[in-house]
């Protein structure tokens, strides 16, 4: 007898993010200097008063089950952020906590997909977007953006893809894989084609909101079109800022409806986060703040040593970002040119894997993004990484030919 996965999970990929990183952990347990900049994680330590807030939760015997979406208590910190940093009013009841931004999404598509419903995502896009609509039935729908536009949607390019099946429009600002970072003028010319598809759901996926840089003020859809409130999931999380990748809390507020329907999905998949993460988010979201801007200054100062040093690389076009901690460069002018050893460079995903060969550089090719020939680049790690890297990036487009 044969067996084989479900055709859902065929349908999906595997994240070339977390390839792309396991393939610079055998480079380095083979004895390689190899340097990883695949992976979304700040190299910040979690803040002390957020471990100890932790601490105190598994000595207060806070391990226990707790409400299957999260404590009130996290809940409550949650509505009173959203209220203090973005304008937006929420209950309880129209608060999400789950384990970690990804479940939030799948969650909320889950509950809401059917076969034949489309989900709209620009690209370039996180690369879970889309697989997570395929396995919970839905159709991706990509909405090409371009280097020239900061890779940010054209409200009309936007308005094209919408039909009578669109049930979702993903927004992701600022972005990963580009951190481009829409403005407050941008966000209502999208609102306003939203507005003419009352049918149309949005999820704004805002895990990187307190990353932006020099004057850029953030906003969300919801905070500047009142209209769009009954229909907008406003996604975040505590990964980004507050360095808390593995404690794994998500967290959104939206309709009630759509709330209690994310809820259920929970009931019979994961049940509750963790008590003691969430204990430690009650911490991050309600204690001191002042971490946020000095690693926010450090991460502006990495962009721009990264910007600059790749745009110093011979065939590479690297703009500035507004936010997050990735750029996206564009190795369109090395497409066609040849290794020293001959091996030509037809894609961006040859150009990642050659440079991982060649100089132990790890990028995520633009391809697993949706739009190329394109790369990522984490950076978040240290400067002196950074400039090491970079300097391997610019001896091997030297060496092309």
């Amino acid at each position: 007898m044969s067996h084989s996965v479900s055709d859902a999970l065929k349908r999906v990929k595997p994240s070339a993010t977390i390839a792309m990183s396991a393939k610079a952990r055998e480079l380095k347990a083979a004895g390689r200097n190899c340097i990883a900049l695949s992976a979304g994680e700040p190299d910040f330590d979690t803040p002390q008063n957020i471990k100890e807030a932790a601490i105190r939760a598994i000595q207060d015997g806070k391990t226990k089950y707790t409400d299957v979406d999260g404590i009130p208590e996290l809940k409550d910190a949650i509505c009173a952020k959203f209220k203090r940093e973005n304008g937006l009013e929420y209950k309880r009841s129209q608060v999400n906590v789950s384990p970690g931004g990804k479940p939030v999404i799948f969650n909320a598509f889950l509950a809401t997909l059917n076969p034949g419903d489309e989900v709209v995502i620009p690209a370039p896009y996180w690369v879970s977007y889309p697989d997570m609509a395929l396995i919970c039935g839905g159709t991706p729908v990509f909405v090409e953006t371009r280097m020239e536009n900061g890779f940010k949607v054209d409200p009309k390019d936007l308005a094209k893809a919408l039909t009578p099946h669109t049930k979702w429009v993903l927004l992701n600002s600022p972005s990963n894989p580009s951190g481009a970072a829409y403005t407050r003028a941008e966000l209502a010319a999208i609102a306003a084609v939203l507005i003419d598809f009352p049918n149309v759901l949005i999820l704004t996926d805002d895990m990187y909101e307190h990353l932006v840089y020099g004057d850029f003020e953030f906003t969300t859809i919801a905070q500047v079109e009142p209209r769009l409130y009954d229909r907008t999931l406003t996604m975040n999380g505590v990964s980004k800022a507050y360095s808390m990748t593995g404690w794994r809390i998500g967290y959104a507020a939206g309709p009630e409806w759509l709330i209690k329907g994310m809820a259920s999905v929970m009931t019979q998949t994961t049940s509750n986060p963790s008590s003691i993460s969430q204990w430690a988010a009650v911490e991050a979201l309600n204690g001191t703040q002042d971490f946020i801007p000095k690693n926010k200054a450090l991460f502006q100062e990495r962009r721009d040593l990264v910007v600059s040093m790749l745009n110093q690389a011979q065939g590479l076009k690297c703009p500035t970002p507004e936010g997050a901690f990735y750029v996206y460069p564009s190795c369109a002018d090395l497409i066609g040119k040849k290794t020293p050893g001959g091996k030509v460079i037809d894609s961006d995903v040859t150009f990642a894997m050659e440079l991982l060969e060649a100089e132990a550089v790890a990028v995520v090719h633009g391809t697993a993004f949706g739009l190329a020939p394109n790369f990522r680049i984490s950076y978040a790690t240290s400067n002196t990484e950074l400039e090491d890297a970079c300097a391997r990036i610019q001896r091997f487009c030297a060496s092309l030919s």
